[in-house]
């Protein structure tokens, strides 16, 4: 194999294991909140606006019918609602209840402590070379995926 295959390579295995990595993290963060990870990652998408199923989906790199399936869960249990969305009469935003927030608020001291010691471990300029590189790996990804 040519070393640029073998980058390739070394690159998606490792990003791989960092993902089941993350998700394990993330739901042994998410569980005391009764949340699950596939949870809080819909929930975190739309913190800070609402967002259709369709968007959500975009921003964590789901699909569609994932994010649904987990809106339409979320919606049950009383953690998000559906609100009529301005821009597109049938695709309505999905936004967190009070509910939904508190759950997400429960979860931030384990994860400030998580990221503290994460930074301790790389240390703080590594930890932004990191974020930096791992940005540039998904924006190069998306460049030729277009």
């Amino acid at each position: 194999m040519s070393e640029t295959g073998e980058l390739l390579s070394g690159s998606a295995l490792t990003v791989f294991r960092l993902n089941g990595q993350f998700l394990d993290v993330a739901e042994k963060l998410a569980r005391p909140a009764g949340l699950t990870a596939a949870w809080w990652q819909v929930l975190g998408a739309i913190l800070h606006e609402p967002l259709p199923v369709s968007g959500v989906a975009r921003v964590m790199g789901m699909s569609r019918q994932g994010v649904q399936r987990i809106a339409d869960l979320l919606v049950e249990k009383g953690l998000a609602e559906y609100l009529p969305n301005p821009a597109h009469r049938r695709a309505k935003l999905l936004n967190p209840t009070p509910e939904g927030r508190a759950a997400i608020a429960r979860i931030d001291p384990a994860h400030q402590e998580l990221a503290d010691r994460l930074v301790a471990e790389l240390g703080l300029p590594a930890a932004r070379d990191t974020l930096a590189a791992l940005r540039r790996l998904s924006e190069a990804l998306d460049h030729l995926s277009d």
